[in-house]
This record gives structure tokens, sequence and C-alpha cells, in this order.
């Protein structure tokens, strides 16, 4: 058997689940990332990406610092789409 044959391994989408890491960084800013609680995307069911892999990889993640237990939502759809649509963040210093 020949690499790849015995099944996919979830690579490419650690590589990209790291991306969508860099991506919320950028957004909100290294110190934030322990108060972002989901991560909205868009998946392309032919982007080439296996949606559970994808989980998988961020879910680890997620489960370490600087993150502290985001999850990641996944809407899927028909075309090659692949993109963070929202980053929900707990509000900070705000009285209630």
């Amino acid at each position: 058997m020949r690499n790849g044959e015995r099944g996919r391994r979830p690579m490419h989408e650690m590589s990209v689940a790291l991306e969508i890491c860099r991506i919320a960084e950028a957004q909100v800013g290294h110190d934030m990332l322990a108060h972002v609680r989901e991560v909205g995307l868009e998946v392309g069911r032919q982007s080439g990406i296996e949606p559970d892999h994808l989980v998988f990889c961020l879910e680890a993640l997620f489960e370490r610092a600087p993150f502290a237990g985001a999850r990641a939502s996944l809407e899927l759809t028909p075309g090659e789409e692949l993109s963070v649509i929202y980053l929900e963040v707990d509000d900070v210093g705000q009285a209630h």
C-alpha cells in the first residue's frame, strides 16, 4: 500500500485549524483569545476539507492556552467556501 491509501490523515486540516487560530488572534488580539467562546466557520463540501477532521483539530487547539475552551461551529455549504464568519467573544470589563 502506498502512503495515503490507508485513510486520509488530518494533516491538511491541522494546518487550516492553525490558520483559523491565527485569524482569531488577528481579529481579537492575543490577550483576548481566552475570551473567545465560539468560532463560526463556513465550510464548503467541495473545499477539500473533511469537516470532522477540522473540528477534531480545532478542539485540540481550543482546549489549550491561549484559548480557554472555545468551540467551533461549522456551517456546511455546497460550494468551495472556507471562511471564518464570526467570532463570539465574552464581554470583558463591562458592568452587568
